[in-house]
């Protein structure tokens, strides 16, 4: 697999769509893991509008395997190195009637096992028991998200719209998006494909209009060991 436009497209827009990680059979079975678990528990969260698992890959962990098979190890190793590890895992299950929707943002926080003062870490964050810290800017630039997509996604069932290139532009508070210059792109993912991203590109996603349903895992990465005292919360 050339994975040089993939680099290119990561360096100056931010994020990049790659297809066929998984076959249809891979997909299904990491489907089962997820279904087979027991969602009683805290880092379940079921509402009408989404089904959530947090700490996914903790939480089910015989997707683990399913998930990191040699087509995405190679993408992994290829376009970013062999230094990074995962530091959070979410599950999504977006149904096919939900009016759930996530308006612009970057994600500014990343989650850490105890919260302590620290210069150049905050504001902080609990959500769920869980510590969320913004970090030095540089640890950001150099993180990212790879979103596994276990349904085909487009505009009708909230596919991320992006800013290409918002990456670049540092801190991107969503009142001052010049729409003047930006222009939003939908990520269309087929089912088995990955979206890779930036965690300071600036996206959001629509209510479903289709009725159909969208089901992603998402999980970033960094290489980044964090100042003394804390440390990662799902490092693995």
């Amino acid at each position: 697999m050339d994975l040089t436009g993939h680099r290119y497209n990561i360096a100056h827009n931010g994020f990049t769509v790659i297809e066929d990680i998984y076959t249809g059979a891979e997909v299904s079975a990491i489907i089962n893991a997820i279904e087979s678990v027991d969602r009683a528990g805290p880092l379940f969260r079921q509402t009408d509008d989404v089904f959530a698992i947090r700490q996914f890959l903790k939480a089910v962990p015989d997707a683990f395997p399913l998930i990191f098979n040699n087509r995405l190890k190679n993408v992994i190793s290829n376009v970013f190195g062999d230094y990074y590890f995962a530091v959070k895992s979410i599950y999504f299950d977006k149904p096919g009637s939900s009016n759930w929707f996530v308006a612009w943002h970057q994600d500014l926080t990343i989650s850490v096992d105890k919260k302590i003062d620290i210069a150049g870490y905050g504001p902080w964050t609990v959500k769920h028991n869980q510590f969320g810290v913004q970090p030095p800017i540089d640890i950001l630039q150099d993180n990212f998200t790879i979103r596994i997509h276990l349904d085909d996604t487009d505009e009708g069932n909230g596919a991320l719209k992006v800013l290409p290139g918002s990456h670049l532009k540092g801190i991107y508070r969503p009142e001052n998006i010049d729409w003047q210059q930006e222009t939003e792109v939908s990520c269309n993912v087929p089912a088995g494909g990955i979206m890779i991203m930036r965690p300071l590109l600036m996206h959001a996603s629509n209510r479903t209009t289709n009725n159909k349903k969208r089901r992603v895992v998402h999980i970033e990465f960094s290489r980044a060991e964090l100042v003394e005292g804390i440390d990662w919360a799902e490092k693995r």
